[in-house]
């Protein structure tokens, strides 16, 4: 436990002392900042039925796409590509460890950004008075249940880009690879049942799956304050799956 912490504490320092990160850090609460202000003025044009925090975690795959690449693609990849992977696996920490630092420091990281973010509803509703209605910006059951679930799922995309680290020791290409495969899981579910087919009726058995790995299915549950057991067993058992994974990946190649 002790190698943990020290692995972890020094993850978290290398990313709260490099100046990429509070570039990145910045440029992420810019664009959320500025979707929030869209999503303001888009809920009061249309005077939608949702209030403005729903509207706002719809979008929420626009930060993940680059966020989580970003957190992640050096973490293993340079590890490897500087040699120094070797030499720490020469130490008392074994992989596991090496792996759930790497992944923790990352996570707590991403969990602090959109943290950040909730500054965003006070600010309008005690900063800017009049913009929009109180009660409906600082509505808690679509809040809570948003960053719930970005909560949940961070673990998932952050995994993600962890095992996409580990298959290489070139950052660019870790990160296309995280891009890529957080493409997949975020948007297919959601282009499948869009695509141009008349007749779903031979497909039917596909419907029950798809909805169960739907990710903005589950984003629509969380926002409506229904929380199942099932997205916690999809999220977290494949985040440990994928762990598990790079785990043995950098054994084979330390």
């Amino acid at each position: 436990m002790r190698h943990f912490l020290t692995l972890f504490s020094h993850e978290l320092r290398m990313l709260l002392i490099a100046p990429a990160t509070y570039v990145a850090s910045v440029l992420f609460l810019l664009l959320m900042g500025l979707i929030y202000l869209l999503v303001l003025n888009e809920a009061g044009a249309r005077e939608a039925d949702l209030p403005p925090s729903v509207l706002f975690f719809q979008v929420f795959w626009i930060p993940v796409f680059f966020m989580v690449p970003l957190l992640t693609m050096r973490s293993i990849a340079e590890e490897r590509r500087l040699g120094t992977l070797e030499t720490l696996m020469t130490t008392p920490a074994t992989a596991i460890q090496v792996v759930l630092s790497k992944f923790l420091g990352a996570y707590v990281f991403y969990l602090m950004l959109w943290g950040l973010t909730i500054c965003f509803p006070f600010i309008v509703a005690y900063g800017l008075p009049g913009t929009a209605d109180r009660a409906v910006v600082l509505e808690l059951a679509p809040m809570l249940g948003g960053y719930l679930f970005v909560a949940l799922s961070g673990a998932l995309y952050i995994a993600l880009g962890i095992f996409a680290s580990s298959l290489t020791r070139s950052q660019l290409v870790a990160g296309m690879l995280s891009f890529s495969m957080l493409f997949i899981i975020i948007i297919s579910g959601q282009l499948l049942l869009r695509l141009p087919i008349q007749d779903y009726s031979w497909m039917t058995w596909l419907e029950s799956p798809l909805e169960y790995i739907r990710t903005f299915k589950h984003l629509e549950d969380f926002s409506r304050g229904v929380i199942d057991s099932r997205p916690f067993v999809l999220y977290l058992s494949n985040a440990a799956l994928l762990l598990g994974i790079t785990t043995l990946v950098v054994e084979s190649k330390a």
